[in-house]
């Protein structure tokens, strides 16, 4: 009787296997490295952090990245005058102080952005107050 699991050169079939339940979790050798390591641990963590306290900056370098979240940047507020005025008039003033170096050219390119969105919305509620007239006329 021909074996159904087999082709005729004696290659596995797609789906056949020689071991249908596969191989037993945790019977690799990373799993054996990290029973090995779990038990070792302790010991391993005691040293890193004695060496940390030694002053062994590699050391104090993955303590503080395994237990404390890197600093995000955080911009600091900045207080800048703008003229009364339309869009314009205050983009121009944004630009003559990025240009004095009062403001970052960075930080110019946001109040921009800035206004630009405002401009938008102010578009956009010009629009809806137009057509609330026009469905009442």
């Amino acid at each position: 009787m021909p074996d159904k699991t087999r082709d005729q050169h004696g290659q596995w079939l797609p789906g056949a296997s020689g071991n249908p339940a596969g191989r037993p979790a945790g019977s690799g050798h990373v799993a054996r490295l990290r029973a090995e390591l779990t038990l070792e641990l302790p010991g391993i963590l005691e040293s890193l952090i004695r060496q940390a306290k030694g002053g062994d900056v590699a050391a104090i370098r993955v303590v503080l990245d395994r237990t404390i979240p890197p600093l995000k940047a955080v911009d600091a507020p900045l207080s800048l005058e703008l003229p009364e005025g339309g869009f314009t008039t205050q983009g121009r003033a944004i630009v003559a102080s990025a240009a004095s170096g009062e403001v970052s050219a960075q930080e110019a390119a946001q109040l921009i952005g800035a206004i630009s969105n405002l401009a938008r919305v102010e578009v956009l509620d010009e629009l809806v107050k137009r057509v609330e007239r026009l469905e009442q006329a």
